[in-house]
């Protein structure tokens, strides 16, 4: 489903957004990334991140500790 997988598993605040900027750069309108973060501001700051850029959250979610976020980009 996700053009980009974005791996930000055991990096703190800022560097899950920082990851998420540069991988969004890289795509093109419409085309969908996957980020995975352990850090548990992860879940505030990538929304608000989201929110800031105008880009989609398509989902959110939490598997074994790892928040899963999906978005589209604007």
């Amino acid at each position: 489903m996700a053009h980009l997988i974005v791996d930000a598993k055991g990096l703190a605040c800022p560097m899950p957004i920082v990851k998420a900027k540069k991988g969004m750069d890289s795509l093109e309108t419409g085309q969908i990334m996957e980020l995975q973060a352990t850090d548990k501001g992860a879940m505030y700051d990538f929304r608000a991140w989201v929110s800031q850029t105008g880009h989609e959250l398509l989902e959110t979610k939490q598997e074994n500790g790892v928040f899963i976020f999906i978005v589209q980009k604007r």
